[in-house]
């Protein structure tokens, strides 16, 4: 094996390390928009695609690291001294990655009561207008009955 299948293995690692870090920023952004009093759906769901496509990107670099080192395995191990740069370099970039996940399951935790809460004030809203809606018809058909006077002396027997 050349050095280049533990270099493909490092450059696979810090790239899942730079889309970690698109995915927290991200995370942010989503949860800007889910604070924001009035809500735009518009751009929570271009918010929720965006990240869509980086768990894609995420499982594909995860596919194609694990398939590079199952190829390249046996001569890591049989090799560690020859490649000690390179294996200390990606446990640094694992310890990282591990660190981003966790950040960024946590901000999918949080965000997800975000939305949660967003959405049953909507909810509310809706509610609240359906209400409104009722109240103001019973109110106008009430209004309308009001000024109506039934015939005094007509004879209701045929």
């Amino acid at each position: 094996m050349e050095r280049s299948g533990a270099q493909i293995l490092l450059q696979s690692l810090e790239k899942k390390n730079e889309l970690l870090d698109r995915m927290i920023a991200q995370n942010a952004v989503q949860e800007e928009i889910l604070k924001q009093e009035e809500f735009d759906m518009d751009a929570f769901d271009a918010a929720i695609d965006l990240q869509g496509t980086y768990v894609e990107q995420l499982e594909q670099l995860d596919d194609g690291f694990e398939a590079t080192y199952d190829r390249v395995r046996e001569e890591l191990m049989e090799n560690r001294e020859r490649y000690r740069g390179e294996i200390t370099r990606m446990k640094e970039q694992i310890r990282q990655i591990t660190d981003k996940v966790v950040t960024v399951n946590a901000g999918n935790m949080r965000n997800k009561m975000l939305a949660e809460k967003q959405f049953e004030r909507r909810r509310q809203m809706i509610g609240k207008g359906a209400s409104r809606n009722k109240a103001a018809k019973n109110y106008y058909n009430n209004m309308n009955n009001l000024n109506y006077v039934s015939p005094q002396f007509y004879d209701n027997k045929k």
